[in-house]
Protein backbone atom coordinates (compact mmCIF):
# COMPACT_ATOMS: atom_id res chain seq x y z
CA UNK A 1 0.00 0.00 0.00
CA UNK A 2 1.25 3.51 -1.09
CA UNK A 3 1.34 5.78 1.43
CA UNK A 4 0.91 9.69 1.08
CA UNK A 5 3.24 12.34 2.39
CA UNK A 6 1.73 15.46 3.51
CA UNK A 7 3.35 19.08 3.76
CA UNK A 8 1.09 21.43 5.77
CA UNK A 9 1.31 25.03 5.83
CA UNK A 10 3.52 26.01 8.78
CA UNK A 11 0.66 28.02 11.26
CA UNK A 12 3.59 29.14 13.63
CA UNK A 13 3.44 33.10 13.32
CA UNK A 14 6.95 34.51 11.00
CA UNK A 15 7.39 31.19 9.73
CA UNK A 16 8.30 30.81 6.26
CA UNK A 17 9.92 27.69 5.85
CA UNK A 18 8.48 24.53 4.54
CA UNK A 19 9.59 21.30 4.99
CA UNK A 20 9.72 20.20 1.56
CA UNK A 21 10.94 21.43 -1.75
CA UNK A 22 9.34 20.25 -5.61
CA UNK A 23 13.14 18.86 -6.33
CA UNK A 24 12.84 16.80 -3.08
CA UNK A 25 9.21 15.89 -3.93
CA UNK A 26 10.20 14.29 -7.20
CA UNK A 27 12.78 11.90 -5.09
CA UNK A 28 10.11 10.55 -2.49
CA UNK A 29 7.70 9.81 -5.43
CA UNK A 30 10.51 7.93 -6.84
CA UNK A 31 10.72 5.54 -3.38
CA UNK A 32 7.18 4.90 -4.47
CA UNK A 33 5.50 7.46 -1.96
CA UNK A 34 2.51 9.89 -3.20
CA UNK A 35 2.83 13.21 -2.07
CA UNK A 36 0.42 16.00 -1.23
CA UNK A 37 1.22 19.94 -0.37
CA UNK A 38 -1.52 22.16 1.14
CA UNK A 39 -2.09 25.39 -0.94
CA UNK A 40 0.38 27.88 -0.16
CA UNK A 41 2.67 25.94 2.46
CA UNK A 42 5.79 27.25 -0.10
CA UNK A 43 5.48 30.46 -0.91
CA UNK A 44 7.17 32.04 2.25
CA UNK A 45 10.19 30.23 0.58
CA UNK A 46 9.36 31.49 -3.23
CA UNK A 47 8.27 27.89 -4.43
CA UNK A 48 4.74 27.97 -5.70
CA UNK A 49 2.01 25.71 -5.76
CA UNK A 50 2.59 25.32 -9.89
CA UNK A 51 5.94 24.29 -8.88
CA UNK A 52 4.73 21.36 -6.45
CA UNK A 53 2.58 20.46 -8.77
CA UNK A 54 5.07 19.85 -11.95
CA UNK A 55 7.06 17.87 -9.58
CA UNK A 56 4.15 15.47 -8.88
CA UNK A 57 2.49 16.61 -5.84
CA UNK A 58 -1.32 17.15 -5.51
CA UNK A 59 -2.62 20.10 -3.76
CA UNK A 60 -5.13 20.37 -0.90
CA UNK A 61 -7.49 23.23 -0.75
CA UNK A 62 -7.31 23.10 3.49
CA UNK A 63 -5.17 22.32 6.45
CA UNK A 64 -7.75 19.77 7.52
CA UNK A 65 -8.02 18.09 3.97
CA UNK A 66 -3.96 17.69 4.20
CA UNK A 67 -3.91 16.29 7.75
CA UNK A 68 -6.43 14.19 7.79
CA UNK A 69 -5.99 12.56 4.09
CA UNK A 70 -2.21 12.10 4.83
CA UNK A 71 -0.21 9.26 6.50
CA UNK A 72 3.12 10.52 7.02
CA UNK A 73 3.57 14.62 7.82
CA UNK A 74 6.65 16.52 7.30
CA UNK A 75 6.59 19.53 9.84
CA UNK A 76 9.17 22.06 10.42
CA UNK A 77 7.77 23.72 13.69
CA UNK A 78 6.03 21.40 16.31
CA UNK A 79 2.30 21.19 15.60
CA UNK A 80 -0.13 23.33 17.46
CA UNK A 81 -2.89 21.97 19.56
CA UNK A 82 -5.38 22.78 17.00
CA UNK A 83 -2.85 20.67 14.32
CA UNK A 84 -3.18 17.64 16.52
CA UNK A 85 -6.43 17.72 16.53
CA UNK A 86 -6.53 17.61 12.49
CA UNK A 87 -4.47 14.49 12.41
CA UNK A 88 -5.46 11.12 11.13
CA UNK A 89 -5.87 8.78 14.34
CA UNK A 90 -2.45 6.27 13.61
CA UNK A 91 -0.77 8.33 11.52
CA UNK A 92 2.95 9.31 11.21
CA UNK A 93 4.72 12.86 12.21
CA UNK A 94 8.27 13.65 11.08
CA UNK A 95 9.55 17.06 12.12
CA UNK A 96 10.82 18.62 15.17
CA UNK A 97 8.96 17.96 18.11
CA UNK A 98 11.78 19.05 21.22
CA UNK A 99 9.78 16.23 23.74
CA UNK A 100 11.98 17.30 26.76
CA UNK A 101 10.10 21.00 26.48
CA UNK A 102 6.58 19.47 24.94
CA UNK A 103 5.41 16.96 27.66
CA UNK A 104 1.97 18.07 26.83
CA UNK A 105 2.59 17.56 23.12
CA UNK A 106 4.15 14.36 23.54
CA UNK A 107 0.65 13.44 25.41
CA UNK A 108 -1.41 14.50 22.92
CA UNK A 109 0.06 13.18 20.03
CA UNK A 110 0.19 10.00 21.82
CA UNK A 111 -3.79 9.99 22.52
CA UNK A 112 -3.62 10.23 18.77
CA UNK A 113 -2.13 6.77 18.88
CA UNK A 114 0.55 8.38 16.01
CA UNK A 115 4.27 7.19 15.45
CA UNK A 116 6.93 10.49 16.04
CA UNK A 117 10.02 11.12 14.79
CA UNK A 118 11.68 13.84 16.38
CA UNK A 119 13.95 15.18 14.40
CA UNK A 120 16.19 17.04 16.68
CA UNK A 121 16.24 14.07 19.11
CA UNK A 122 18.65 12.42 16.06
CA UNK A 123 21.84 10.80 18.28
CA UNK A 124 24.30 13.03 16.37
CA UNK A 125 27.63 10.95 17.14
CA UNK A 126 26.38 8.34 14.75
CA UNK A 127 28.71 9.41 11.52
CA UNK A 128 26.19 7.54 9.27
CA UNK A 129 23.66 9.82 10.74
CA UNK A 130 24.68 12.96 9.68
CA UNK A 131 23.04 13.45 6.75
CA UNK A 132 19.78 13.32 8.25
CA UNK A 133 21.14 15.85 10.94
CA UNK A 134 18.62 19.03 10.37
CA UNK A 135 20.21 20.54 13.75
CA UNK A 136 23.39 20.79 11.86
CA UNK A 137 21.57 22.65 8.71
CA UNK A 138 19.81 25.00 10.80
CA UNK A 139 22.38 26.12 13.21
CA UNK A 140 24.99 26.69 9.82
CA UNK A 141 22.53 28.66 8.50
CA UNK A 142 21.27 30.32 11.13
CA UNK A 143 25.02 31.31 11.77
CA UNK A 144 25.80 32.98 8.69
CA UNK A 145 22.34 34.53 9.06
CA UNK A 146 23.69 36.14 12.48
CA UNK A 147 26.54 37.95 10.97
CA UNK A 148 24.41 39.68 8.35
CA UNK A 149 22.14 40.93 10.95
CA UNK A 150 24.82 42.16 12.97
CA UNK A 151 26.26 43.61 9.68
CA UNK A 152 22.77 45.44 8.95
CA UNK A 153 22.84 46.39 12.66
CA UNK A 154 26.28 47.66 12.25
CA UNK A 155 27.08 51.36 11.41
CA UNK A 156 29.92 50.80 9.31
CA UNK A 157 31.82 48.26 7.46
CA UNK A 158 33.17 45.31 8.83
CA UNK A 159 36.52 45.20 6.56
CA UNK A 160 38.91 47.77 6.99
CA UNK A 161 39.60 50.48 4.34
CA UNK A 162 41.41 52.79 3.25
CA UNK A 163 39.86 55.75 1.10
CA UNK A 164 40.73 59.27 0.22
CA UNK A 165 38.07 60.00 2.34
CA UNK A 166 39.84 58.45 5.48
CA UNK A 167 40.56 55.39 6.92
CA UNK A 168 38.31 52.85 8.73
CA UNK A 169 39.35 50.07 11.13
CA UNK A 170 38.16 46.72 10.78
CA UNK A 171 35.54 45.50 12.67
CA UNK A 172 36.08 43.38 15.57
CA UNK A 173 33.52 40.44 16.36
CA UNK A 174 33.40 37.89 19.50
CA UNK A 175 31.76 34.52 18.85
CA UNK A 176 31.11 33.40 22.41
CA UNK A 177 30.16 29.40 21.34
CA UNK A 178 32.03 27.41 18.72
CA UNK A 179 29.46 24.36 17.74
CA UNK A 180 28.00 24.77 14.54
CA UNK A 181 25.98 27.87 14.53
CA UNK A 182 29.74 29.34 15.86
CA UNK A 183 32.08 27.99 13.47
CA UNK A 184 29.45 29.67 10.58
CA UNK A 185 29.06 32.78 11.92
CA UNK A 186 33.04 32.51 12.39
CA UNK A 187 33.96 31.65 8.60
CA UNK A 188 31.41 34.24 7.67
CA UNK A 189 32.50 37.08 9.81
CA UNK A 190 36.58 36.21 9.12
CA UNK A 191 35.56 36.59 5.28
CA UNK A 192 33.55 39.84 5.29
CA UNK A 193 37.30 40.86 6.60
CA UNK A 194 36.50 41.22 10.32
CA UNK A 195 39.11 40.38 13.11
CA UNK A 196 37.43 37.52 14.79
CA UNK A 197 37.71 36.19 17.74
CA UNK A 198 35.70 33.32 19.97
CA UNK A 199 35.44 31.06 23.09
CA UNK A 200 34.54 27.90 23.92
CA UNK A 201 34.25 25.24 26.68
CA UNK A 202 35.50 22.78 24.56
CA UNK A 203 39.07 23.19 24.08
CA UNK A 204 39.19 21.08 20.96
CA UNK A 205 37.63 23.69 18.81
CA UNK A 206 40.57 25.48 19.34
CA UNK A 207 42.20 24.67 16.01
CA UNK A 208 38.37 24.66 14.22
CA UNK A 209 38.21 28.23 15.03
CA UNK A 210 41.65 29.05 13.99
CA UNK A 211 41.33 27.06 10.72
CA UNK A 212 38.38 29.57 9.94
CA UNK A 213 40.25 33.03 10.39
CA UNK A 214 39.18 33.37 14.33
CA UNK A 215 41.61 33.42 17.00
CA UNK A 216 40.47 31.37 19.82
CA UNK A 217 40.30 33.25 23.70
CA UNK A 218 40.99 30.70 26.45
CA UNK A 219 39.53 31.06 29.77
CA UNK A 220 42.36 31.07 32.37
CA UNK A 221 40.55 28.20 34.45
CA UNK A 222 41.39 24.39 33.44
CA UNK A 223 38.63 22.30 33.06
CA UNK A 224 37.44 20.06 30.60
CA UNK A 225 33.66 21.05 28.93
CA UNK A 226 32.88 18.80 26.72
CA UNK A 227 29.43 16.95 27.37
CA UNK A 228 27.39 14.37 25.86
CA UNK A 229 26.82 13.84 22.23
CA UNK A 230 28.89 17.21 21.08
CA UNK A 231 27.21 19.74 23.39
CA UNK A 232 28.72 21.30 26.02
CA UNK A 233 28.41 20.64 29.87
CA UNK A 234 27.59 23.15 32.98
CA UNK A 235 30.31 24.28 33.97
CA UNK A 236 31.89 24.69 38.03
CA UNK A 237 31.56 28.38 39.01
CA UNK A 238 34.97 28.42 39.55
CA UNK A 239 35.27 28.33 35.88
CA UNK A 240 32.12 30.50 35.11
CA UNK A 241 33.58 33.39 37.42
CA UNK A 242 37.03 33.10 35.11
CA UNK A 243 34.78 32.58 32.07
CA UNK A 244 32.76 36.44 33.17
CA UNK A 245 36.00 37.98 33.44
CA UNK A 246 37.05 37.19 30.02
CA UNK A 247 33.81 38.37 28.47
CA UNK A 248 33.74 41.08 30.71
CA UNK A 249 37.07 42.23 29.06
CA UNK A 250 35.62 41.17 25.24
CA UNK A 251 32.76 43.69 25.65
CA UNK A 252 34.82 46.36 26.19
CA UNK A 253 37.02 45.66 23.06
CA UNK A 254 34.64 44.16 20.86
CA UNK A 255 32.34 45.71 18.14
CA UNK A 256 29.62 43.32 17.92
CA UNK A 257 29.02 40.09 19.62
CA UNK A 258 27.31 36.85 18.46
CA UNK A 259 26.13 34.65 21.30
CA UNK A 260 25.67 30.49 20.46
CA UNK A 261 25.58 29.01 24.31
CA UNK A 262 22.93 26.72 24.52
CA UNK A 263 22.52 23.40 26.91
CA UNK A 264 20.30 20.43 25.55
CA UNK A 265 17.36 20.23 28.22
CA UNK A 266 18.63 23.89 29.93
CA UNK A 267 17.59 27.27 29.60
CA UNK A 268 20.29 29.71 27.82
CA UNK A 269 23.16 30.21 30.23
CA UNK A 270 23.61 34.01 30.94
CA UNK A 271 26.93 35.19 29.21
CA UNK A 272 26.28 38.99 28.89
CA UNK A 273 25.20 40.52 31.89
CA UNK A 274 23.65 44.42 31.65
CA UNK A 275 26.87 45.96 33.23
CA UNK A 276 28.94 43.92 30.17
CA UNK A 277 26.50 45.90 27.73
CA UNK A 278 26.36 48.84 28.95
CA UNK A 279 30.79 48.90 29.01
CA UNK A 280 30.21 48.32 25.72
CA UNK A 281 31.26 51.08 22.42
CA UNK A 282 28.03 53.16 21.62
CA UNK A 283 27.03 51.56 18.09
CA UNK A 284 27.73 47.83 19.28
CA UNK A 285 25.84 45.09 18.39
CA UNK A 286 24.86 41.75 20.02
CA UNK A 287 23.26 39.22 18.05
CA UNK A 288 22.00 36.76 20.69
CA UNK A 289 20.98 33.13 19.12
CA UNK A 290 19.84 31.43 22.10
CA UNK A 291 16.95 34.03 22.61
CA UNK A 292 13.85 31.48 21.88
CA UNK A 293 15.87 29.79 24.89
CA UNK A 294 15.57 32.71 27.30
CA UNK A 295 18.82 34.49 25.52
CA UNK A 296 22.70 34.60 26.50
CA UNK A 297 22.23 38.30 27.54
CA UNK A 298 19.91 39.69 30.68
CA UNK A 299 18.95 42.49 27.94
CA UNK A 300 17.74 39.96 25.08
CA UNK A 301 13.91 40.22 24.26
CA UNK A 302 12.81 37.56 22.52
CA UNK A 303 11.50 37.73 19.02
CA UNK A 304 12.58 41.57 19.03
CA UNK A 305 15.86 44.17 18.21
CA UNK A 306 16.30 46.52 21.09
CA UNK A 307 18.58 49.17 21.81
CA UNK A 308 20.17 49.44 25.26
CA UNK A 309 22.63 51.96 26.53
CA UNK A 310 23.49 52.87 22.75
CA UNK A 311 24.06 48.72 21.91
CA UNK A 312 21.81 46.92 19.61
CA UNK A 313 20.48 43.81 21.11
CA UNK A 314 19.21 41.70 18.08
CA UNK A 315 16.72 38.73 19.59
CA UNK A 316 15.40 36.88 16.60
CA UNK A 317 14.06 33.75 16.91
CA UNK A 318 13.60 33.12 13.20
CA UNK A 319 17.19 33.19 11.93
CA UNK A 320 17.03 30.02 9.69
CA UNK A 321 13.73 30.93 8.53
CA UNK A 322 15.10 34.75 6.91
CA UNK A 323 16.94 32.43 4.75
CA UNK A 324 13.59 30.41 4.08
CA UNK A 325 14.33 29.09 0.84
CA UNK A 326 17.50 27.61 1.34
CA UNK A 327 16.60 26.52 4.73
CA UNK A 328 13.60 24.54 3.34
CA UNK A 329 15.97 22.57 0.71
CA UNK A 330 18.68 21.48 3.30
CA UNK A 331 16.03 20.46 5.50
CA UNK A 332 14.04 18.69 2.97
CA UNK A 333 16.67 16.96 1.97
CA UNK A 334 17.35 15.64 5.72
CA UNK A 335 13.57 14.34 6.09
CA UNK A 336 14.05 12.73 2.28
CA UNK A 337 17.30 10.90 4.05
CA UNK A 338 15.05 9.52 7.55
CA UNK A 339 12.48 8.42 4.67
CA UNK A 340 15.18 6.57 2.52
CA UNK A 341 16.25 4.94 5.84
CA UNK A 342 12.77 3.97 6.65
CA UNK A 343 11.69 2.95 3.04
CA UNK A 344 14.85 0.58 2.81
CA UNK A 345 12.18 -1.41 -0.40
CA UNK A 346 11.52 1.74 -2.55
CA UNK A 347 8.00 0.79 -2.29
CA UNK A 348 5.84 3.55 -0.39
CA UNK A 349 5.82 1.84 2.95
CA UNK A 350 7.75 2.19 6.26
CA UNK A 351 9.71 0.29 8.82
CA UNK A 352 10.41 1.77 11.91
CA UNK A 353 12.87 -0.61 13.08
CA UNK A 354 14.16 -0.27 16.49
CA UNK A 355 17.27 -2.18 15.77
CA UNK A 356 18.41 0.94 14.02
CA UNK A 357 20.29 2.81 16.30
CA UNK A 358 19.57 6.19 14.08
CA UNK A 359 15.86 5.16 13.87
CA UNK A 360 15.60 4.19 17.76
CA UNK A 361 16.87 7.86 18.37
CA UNK A 362 14.33 9.41 16.56
CA UNK A 363 11.65 7.94 17.64
CA UNK A 364 10.12 9.51 20.66
CA UNK A 365 6.44 7.81 20.45
CA UNK A 366 5.50 4.46 18.68
CA UNK A 367 2.21 3.67 17.62
CA UNK A 368 0.95 5.76 21.09
CA UNK A 369 3.42 4.71 23.44
CA UNK A 370 5.87 7.04 24.62
CA UNK A 371 9.72 5.86 23.90
CA UNK A 372 11.79 8.69 24.30
CA UNK A 373 14.06 9.06 25.90
CA UNK A 374 16.35 6.44 24.20
CA UNK A 375 18.18 3.67 25.92
CA UNK A 376 22.00 4.56 25.29
CA UNK A 377 23.45 3.39 22.00
CA UNK A 378 25.56 0.20 22.62
CA UNK A 379 29.05 0.62 21.75
CA UNK A 380 31.21 -1.91 19.55
CA UNK A 381 32.76 -3.91 21.44
CA UNK A 382 36.25 -5.12 20.22
CA UNK A 383 37.67 -8.74 21.40
CA UNK A 384 41.19 -8.72 23.14
CA UNK A 385 43.80 -10.17 21.40
CA UNK A 386 44.90 -13.37 22.30
CA UNK A 387 47.24 -13.87 25.31
CA UNK A 388 49.56 -16.67 23.73
CA UNK A 389 49.74 -13.35 20.44
CA UNK A 390 52.10 -11.01 22.23
CA UNK A 391 54.82 -13.79 23.74
CA UNK A 392 55.06 -14.99 20.52
CA UNK A 393 55.54 -12.04 18.99
CA UNK A 394 57.94 -10.45 21.18
CA UNK A 395 59.80 -13.67 20.52
CA UNK A 396 59.73 -13.36 16.29
CA UNK A 397 60.88 -9.89 16.81
CA UNK A 398 64.81 -10.52 18.17
CA UNK A 399 65.08 -13.28 15.65
CA UNK A 400 63.40 -10.82 12.88
CA UNK A 401 66.50 -8.52 13.77
CA UNK A 402 69.10 -10.15 14.44
CA UNK A 403 72.67 -9.31 12.96
CA UNK A 404 70.68 -7.05 10.39
CA UNK A 405 68.77 -4.24 12.43
CA UNK A 406 65.77 -4.28 10.26
CA UNK A 407 62.74 -4.36 13.20
CA UNK A 408 63.81 -0.84 13.89
CA UNK A 409 66.10 -0.94 16.80
CA UNK A 410 70.02 0.11 15.46
CA UNK A 411 72.49 -1.68 14.59
CA UNK A 412 75.17 -3.63 16.79
CA UNK A 413 78.68 -2.66 17.64
CA UNK A 414 79.31 -6.14 15.50
CA UNK A 415 76.87 -5.47 12.40
CA UNK A 416 78.18 -1.89 12.26
CA UNK A 417 81.51 -2.78 11.53
CA UNK A 418 81.44 -5.50 9.07
CA UNK A 419 79.30 -3.23 7.03
CA UNK A 420 81.95 -0.48 7.57
CA UNK A 421 85.13 -2.99 7.06
CA UNK A 422 83.05 -3.84 3.43
CA UNK A 423 82.60 -0.26 2.52
CA UNK A 424 86.99 0.34 3.14
CA UNK A 425 87.39 -3.13 1.54
CA UNK A 426 85.57 -1.76 -1.55
CA UNK A 427 87.07 1.81 -1.97
CA UNK A 428 90.45 -0.46 -1.72
CA UNK A 429 89.40 -2.35 -4.80
CA UNK A 430 88.41 1.27 -6.16
CA UNK A 431 91.52 2.86 -5.28
CA UNK A 432 93.68 -0.05 -6.73
CA UNK A 433 92.29 -1.29 -10.12
CA UNK A 434 90.16 2.35 -10.99
CA UNK A 435 91.35 4.64 -13.21
CA UNK A 436 92.32 7.74 -11.94
CA UNK A 437 90.04 9.49 -13.76
CA UNK A 438 86.87 7.48 -12.28
CA UNK A 439 88.35 7.63 -8.86
CA UNK A 440 88.42 11.87 -9.21
CA UNK A 441 84.60 12.00 -10.28
CA UNK A 442 83.51 9.38 -8.00
CA UNK A 443 84.51 11.19 -4.90
CA UNK A 444 82.99 13.95 -6.45
CA UNK A 445 79.98 12.42 -6.93
CA UNK A 446 80.17 11.17 -2.94
CA UNK A 447 80.89 14.66 -1.84
CA UNK A 448 78.05 16.04 -3.65
CA UNK A 449 75.45 13.97 -2.41
CA UNK A 450 76.81 14.57 1.11
CA UNK A 451 77.17 18.64 0.62
CA UNK A 452 73.30 17.97 -0.57
CA UNK A 453 71.95 16.09 1.85
CA UNK A 454 73.05 18.19 4.15
CA UNK A 455 72.20 21.44 2.70
CA UNK A 456 68.53 20.90 1.54
CA UNK A 457 67.58 18.72 5.07
CA UNK A 458 68.54 21.64 7.39
CA UNK A 459 66.00 24.24 5.64
CA UNK A 460 63.22 25.16 7.92
CA UNK A 461 60.25 22.78 7.25
CA UNK A 462 57.98 25.55 6.95
CA UNK A 463 60.12 26.50 3.54
CA UNK A 464 59.48 23.63 1.60
CA UNK A 465 57.35 20.28 1.22
CA UNK A 466 59.00 16.74 1.25
CA UNK A 467 58.59 16.42 -2.09
CA UNK A 468 60.61 19.36 -2.89
CA UNK A 469 62.94 18.12 -0.21
CA UNK A 470 64.14 15.55 -2.37
CA UNK A 471 63.92 17.10 -5.78
CA UNK A 472 66.35 20.08 -4.40
CA UNK A 473 68.92 17.03 -3.35
CA UNK A 474 69.10 15.22 -6.76
CA UNK A 475 68.83 19.56 -8.08
CA UNK A 476 72.02 19.72 -5.99
CA UNK A 477 73.81 16.94 -7.24
CA UNK A 478 73.47 17.99 -10.73
CA UNK A 479 74.23 21.70 -10.16
CA UNK A 480 77.47 20.40 -8.49
CA UNK A 481 78.58 18.40 -11.32
CA UNK A 482 77.90 20.99 -13.71
CA UNK A 483 79.66 23.59 -12.51
CA UNK A 484 83.47 20.55 -12.20
CA UNK A 485 82.70 20.71 -15.82
CA UNK A 486 82.28 24.37 -16.40
CA UNK A 487 85.62 24.78 -14.12
CA UNK A 488 87.84 22.33 -13.62
CA UNK A 489 89.53 22.42 -10.51
CA UNK A 490 92.69 22.77 -10.20
CA UNK A 491 95.16 19.91 -10.96
CA UNK A 492 97.13 18.20 -14.11
CA UNK A 493 94.43 18.69 -16.45
CA UNK A 494 93.99 23.06 -15.84
CA UNK A 495 98.04 23.12 -15.44
CA UNK A 496 98.03 21.67 -19.06
CA UNK A 497 95.33 23.72 -20.15
CA UNK A 498 92.93 21.00 -20.80
CA UNK A 499 89.49 22.69 -21.27
CA UNK A 500 86.22 20.81 -21.83
CA UNK A 501 84.44 19.89 -25.03
CA UNK A 502 82.11 22.99 -26.31
CA UNK A 503 79.07 19.61 -26.22
CA UNK A 504 80.34 18.81 -23.19
CA UNK A 505 80.52 22.71 -21.97
CA UNK A 506 77.23 23.60 -23.55
CA UNK A 507 75.57 20.64 -21.64
CA UNK A 508 77.02 21.75 -18.74
CA UNK A 509 75.69 25.50 -19.11
CA UNK A 510 72.12 23.72 -20.04
CA UNK A 511 71.80 21.98 -16.92
CA UNK A 512 73.10 24.47 -14.33
CA UNK A 513 70.19 26.89 -15.94
CA UNK A 514 67.19 23.81 -15.89
CA UNK A 515 68.59 23.16 -12.42
CA UNK A 516 68.47 26.96 -11.07
CA UNK A 517 64.96 27.53 -12.58
CA UNK A 518 63.79 24.18 -10.73
CA UNK A 519 64.83 25.03 -7.41
CA UNK A 520 64.18 28.84 -7.68
CA UNK A 521 60.76 27.94 -8.96
CA UNK A 522 59.80 25.58 -6.15
CA UNK A 523 60.93 28.14 -3.44
CA UNK A 524 58.57 30.35 -5.23
CA UNK A 525 55.79 28.12 -5.60
CA UNK A 526 55.90 27.04 -2.25
CA UNK A 527 55.76 30.35 -1.24
CA UNK A 528 52.84 31.45 -2.88
CA UNK A 529 51.08 28.43 -1.73
CA UNK A 530 51.73 29.69 2.26
CA UNK A 531 50.79 32.93 1.80
CA UNK A 532 47.22 31.25 0.81
CA UNK A 533 46.81 30.07 4.71
CA UNK A 534 47.95 32.98 5.59
CA UNK A 535 45.61 36.28 6.73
Amino acid sequence: MTLLIGIPLEAAAGERRVATVPEVVEKLIKLGFSVAVQSGAGAGANFDDDAYRAAGASIAATAAELWSGSDIVFKVRPPSTEEVALMREGGTLIGFVWPAQNPELMQQLAAKRATVLAIDSLPRTLSRAQKMDALTSMAGISGYRAVIEAAHAFGRFLNGQVTAAGKVPPAKVFIAGAGVAGLAAIGTAASLGAIVRANDTRAEVADQVRSLGGEFVKVDYEEEGSGGGGYAKVMSEGFQQAQRAMYAQQAKDADIIITTALIPGKPAPKLITAEMVESMKPGSVIVDMAAEQGGNCELTVPGEAVVRHGVTIVGYTDLASRLSRQSSTLYGTNLLRVVEELCKGKDGTINVDFDDDAIRGLTVIKEGNVTWPPPPIKQAVVAPKPAAAAPAAAAAAPAKSKGHGHSGEPMSAKSLAIVFAIGALAFLCVGQFAPASFLSHFTVFVLACFVGYMVIWNVTPSLHTPLMSVTNAISSIIAIGALVQVAPPLGELANAGVRPSGLILGLAVGALTLTAVNMFGGFAVTRRMLAMFRK
